[in-house]
């Protein structure tokens, strides 16, 4: 009879160990998950979702040569541009203290509402020391010049004759052939580029992500100056041409390393590029910001801001387009057993 009462009381005890140690495991927190840090969930994006990516270049050059399309379509020029490449008159004149140059604009375009009027300050050591008016009416025609001088001195309420203004006449077919070398320049540049590329890297696909890049930087550029309503002159092409030089440094970095090195994955070359890459485009960046805040030069500003737009575009078009069409080319070569 002991024994038997034994038992059951062993049972019991058995029984509350097994419910107390249930207990303790309920009353134990879970251990979470470590959380993924927020560049490592970027780069894990950047790595597996690089083909959805690639739609963001390509959206934005669509949409820029969509813009680029409906200006030419609407306007019959694909750039607004200015007296030095469209023929004209610009009139310096000394002024000081400061000026409305949007009213004077006004005042002046309803006298000459056919024609394309710009007005801007011309400045000195951070002060306005004159006004250059640009008009593109004909600069052979004295009446229109006189019209224009009239218009001006009466906005202005200024004697344009006791004053000792500046007086600039570029003809139409002048103007037009700056334009039609300045685009030949260009093409030429852009040609021997390509040229350039092809003979070093011998392959059809990095050549053309390298040109391509290029290509959409120029067009973005000139897709975001249209929208702005910046008139593009001579300098402005010139920009464009500095431009390819930019454009083309870090998508051949970007390229030499994923293909011409052996070392690491393939996303490791690219990350090595992106840290020497993105560094010599940020300097570049605050250095064309820099030059354009400081600068009281026209000139130097726009060049600067097509620089600028160039610059920031490159980022998207050589790190995730180059990029891109890059993985998907090593990826071909390995399925068919071609290693790089």
């Amino acid at each position: 009879m002991e024994e038997n009462k034994a038992q059951p009381d062993i049972e019991h005890n058995t029984e509350q160990k097994q419910e107390h140690k249930a207990e303790i495991k309920k009353e134990e927190p879970k251990k979470q998950e470590p959380k993924k840090h927020i560049r490592q969930t970027l780069f894990e994006i950047y790595d597996k979702k690089y083909k959805l990516l690639f739609i963001i270049p390509i959206l934005m050059l669509l949409f820029s040569l969509a813009q680029i399309g409906y200006q030419f379509y609407s306007t019959g020029e694909f750039l607004n541009k200015d007296v030095s490449l469209k023929g004209g008159v610009t009139l310096i004149i000394p002024q000081e203290g400061n000026i409305d140059t949007a009213n004077l604009q006004t005042q002046i375009k309803n006298d000459f509402p056919k024609n394309d009027i710009v007005v801007r300050t011309l400045r000195s050591a951070g002060s306005i020391n004159g006004v250059i008016v640009e008009a593109d009416i004909d600069g052979t025609d004295k009446s229109q010049i006189d019209r224009l001088l009239a218009s001006v001195g009466s906005s202005l309420k200024v004697d344009l004759s006791k004053v000792d203004y500046g007086l600039e006449i570029i003809g139409s077919s002048l103007g037009a052939s700056f334009f039609k070398e300045s685009l030949i320049a260009l093409a030429i540049a852009f040609l021997f580029m390509g040229l350039v590329v092809l003979i070093y890297f011998r392959t059809l696909i990095p050549s053309f992500a390298i040109i391509l890049a290029a290509f959409s930087d120029m067009v973005v550029a000139l897709a975001v100056i249209n929208l702005m309503g910046v008139r593009i002159g001579t300098a402005g092409i010139a920009a464009f041409l500095m431009l390819i030089g930019y454009s083309v440094d870090t998508d051949i970095l970007l390229t030499v390393r994923v293909l011409k090195r052996k070392e690491g994955t393939v996303m490791d070359r690219v990350m090595s590029s992106i840290k020497t890459g993105m560094t010599e485009t940020l300097t570049a960046i605050v250095a064309v910001t820099v030059a354009m805040l400081v600068t009281q030069s026209e000139v130097i500003r726009q060049i600067m801001l097509i620089l600028l737009i160039g610059l920031v575009a490159d980022i998207f078009m050589t790190w995730i387009q180059n990029v891109g069409l890059l993985r998907i080319y090593i990826e071909r070569k390995a399925k068919k057993g071609i290693t790089i």
